[in-house]
């Protein structure tokens, strides 16, 4: 069972040459995999497991920044090493905004909307750090430059 999913056939076609290497580093042969593939299933998904695991544990730790947007409001995360901190920007009520219209927020940044009410909060991980990205991920976050 993997720890985070996973990677598609499409994901695994674009990082063959990374699987490759992953399987030299474990001492499997083009032969060996070859063979693994005809008579130990288990044993293939185990290593497409395995390798889905390494790649997701690479990009996550790598991660400083999230974001959620909606049209009425965007969620920008920092992802310290043990907490998250968040920025959030909502418009009240009637306002007319887009945060899904990047030029808005540029505009929101200079001269802020009236009713825009920003918030800030600071929350320690409930779980692994990783893991607690890769969930927000799942459930729609974006990997952002922080910007």
């Amino acid at each position: 069972m993997p720890v985070y999913r996973i990677l598609s056939l499409e994901e695994l076609l674009e990082l063959e040459k990374e699987f490759v290497e992953y399987l030299v580093l474990n001492g499997i042969t083009a032969e060996d995999w070859m063979r693994m593939k005809e008579q130990d299933i288990a044993g293939t998904d185990r290593m497409i497991e395995l390798f889905s695991d390494v790649v997701f544990e690479g990009i996550l730790r790598k991660v400083q920044y999230l974001e959620y947007r909606a049209e009425s409001f965007v969620h920008a995360f920092q992802c310290l090493e043990e907490t998250l901190v968040l920025v959030a920007m909502e418009a009240e009520e009637e306002e007319e905004v887009n945060f899904l219209d990047s030029e808005f927020i540029q505009q929101a940044t200079l001269r802020p909307p009236e009713n825009l009410v920003v918030r800030t909060t600071t929350k320690a991980y409930s779980k692994k750090r990783e893991l607690e990205l890769f969930d927000m991920i799942s459930a729609g976050c974006t990997i952002s430059d922080g910007g």
